[in-house]
Parts: structure tokens; sequence; C-alpha cells
């Protein structure tokens, strides 16, 4: 039996759909179960019960972005660094395995190669790093678990929001059997506030970045298959290998879905944080070998950006 914290949230209810495929049983925890914010709480929760694994797909991304988190920064570090520490402690008294949905965010840029060697760009904004994202892509590469974060309260500027979802990888470092998968950007066919590709629908401007991205059913998938094989825990990055830019993204929504309106993208950077946004953005690239080696596949990002506009859902609205 395995426990599910977080299961109402937009994350968690594809645990909780990718569970019920499996034939796995779950109790969906919730507030009113255990207070899963308090150690002694929850450790007597995780005894009597005694699960086999648990899963905290819970957090704070702020409403209606992460710019809400600047304001809110006493929740955002509750719900993102102390709540996962507050888990990996107990789980570990109690003995049992868990997975953890972190970040991809706490990166900023890719590595570029140049000349046979390596070079870390925060900014692939920049023209030179945007001419080699467009005409190399091969020479795009991507974090790896083992590179240390370069969006975050120890390597900024970064978001709140970031800083807090670094943070907690270090809190929870070391500290019992723990999975720690990281996330980035998620999106499927279903239209909802917090998918990607409905929010790129819905910008009145679309800001232009370079992103590894992850299909929501396929992270689901990729991470408990990551604990049911037994494989080592750690830190996964669990993105659609590969990368995509925003305008690509849009070139293919105005090919597949015909929208009827015409997209506008900010000019710059300049004018996208002065009019549009407040705190920093994380724009990166994801190495994903890791998981590859591991046995487990997720399918290339525009084969999975592809399907869910072909199987595209709109959300209902009420009349």
């Amino acid at each position: 039996m395995i426990l599910l914290l977080g299961a109402s949230g937009y994350m968690g209810a594809a645990f909780a759909h990718e569970l019920k495929r499996r034939g796995r049983q779950f109790i969906p925890v919730g507030r009113k179960d255990a207070d899963y914010t308090r150690f002694d709480s929850l450790l007597a929760y995780l005894r009597a019960t005694k699960p086999e694994f648990v899963i905290n797909s819970a957090g704070y991304t702020g409403k209606p972005n992460v710019d809400a988190c600047e304001q809110a920064r006493a929740d955002t570090l509750q719900g993102n660094t102390l709540l996962p520490q507050t888990i990996a402690h107990a789980c570990a008294a109690a003995g049992i395995p868990w997975g953890h949905v972190s970040s991809g965010c706490i990166f900023s840029g890719a590595k570029i190669v140049e000349n046979g060697e390596v070079r870390i760009e925060k900014d692939l904004t920049k023209p030179e790093a945007r001419a080699v994202v467009e005409k190399f892509p091969d020479r795009i590469k991507g974090f790896t678990e083992t590179d240390t974060p370069n969006f975050s309260f120890r390597d900024g500027p970064c978001s709140f929001y970031s800083g807090t979802k670094a943070l907690a990888e270090e809190a929870v470092a070391g500290i019992g059997q723990s999975y720690i998968w990281r996330l980035r950007i998620p999106f499927d066919e279903f239209d909802q506030s917090r998918n990607y590709l409905s929010k790129v629908q819905r910008y009145a401007k679309v800001y232009d970045n370079v992103n590894s991205i992850s299909h929501r059913a396929d992270f689901v998938r990729a991470a408990l298959d990551l604990w049911e094989r037994r494989v080592p825990s750690g830190v996964y990055n669990l993105t659609n290998p590969g990368f995509v830019t925003t305008r690509q993204v849009v070139a293919l929504i105005e090919k597949v879905l015909k929208p009827e309106r015409a997209f506008q993208f900010w000019e710059n950077d300049g004018e996208f944080y002065r009019l549009g946004a407040k705190a920093p953005r994380s724009n990166c690239v994801m190495d994903v070998s890791k998981l590859l080696a591991a046995g487990v596949s997720m399918r290339p990002v525009w084969e999975a950006v592809e399907h869910s506009l072909k199987n595209w859902r709109p959300e209902k609205t009420s009349t």
C-alpha cells in the first residue's frame, strides 16, 4: 500500500490516476487524516498504516504563478523546504522509502559544446547562444543530477520558489531512502491552468526561451517505474528527452489547433521583466542520461508535445 500526499494537486491527481491504472492500492492523505507537516503526527500515521512507499506531490507553487511566492514566503518555505525535510525524517525513522516531486527550476541555461570543450551558459536568450540552439541543437547539453544548482539561494539571482526547491534537495540529502524526481514545466493534452500548453495559448504575450519540459503522465510513470524496479534511490531528472523553444511550440499550436488568435511575443527579457513578471524565471535544459541508463524511458519531447496537441481536450466552460 502507498501513501500519496498532495493527491488533490495537479501532479498528485496524475499519480492517483496512474496508481489506479496499475492496480496499486493507495491512500490519498489529506490534512484531516494526518497533519503531515508535523514530524510526530506523520510518524505516528506511518507506523499505524505501515505503507510500503510514500509519495510527496504536495508543495507551494503560488497562484497564478511563482510571482505569488515572492509575497507568501513563509508558506513557500514551509511547503517546499520544511515539509519534504519533515517527510524525509519521518520516513527514515519508520524505515519507509519515499519519493518527492522536486523541480528542474533550480537550474538556468544549459551546457554548450564549443571546440571540444563544454561551458555553462546561464542565459540562452543571448544571440550567440540562441544561434547555437537553432543551428546546432546537438551542441546543447543539459544539466545532470551531479551538477550544482545555479538558480538557487546559493547561486542567484533566483525566484524565491526556486530557492526553496533547491534548499529542499539539500535538506533531504542522505536522509533515509529517497527518490528525488525533478519535474520541469508540466504539460499534457488536458487543457488546464497549470498546463504549459494551456498557458502558452492564454498569455496575452508569450515569453520565448529554451526549456526541457515534462509530460505529466510520462513523468509519473517514470517516477513509479524507478521505484517498482527498485532502481537505486537518489536524484533523477524526469523530463522528456530533448528541449523546445516557445516559438517552436507556438508554431506547432498554430499548425495543429489553428487558433483564431495571433500570438505576440515579448520583445526581450527587459520588456518581459518590466511589464510581465516580478520574479526571475528559470529556463534550462536537463540531461536524462541517468534515467535512461536505469532502463526507464520517456517519449522524446516533440513526440509528447505533438501527441498532446493532436489529442487536445479543451477545458469545459460553464454556460
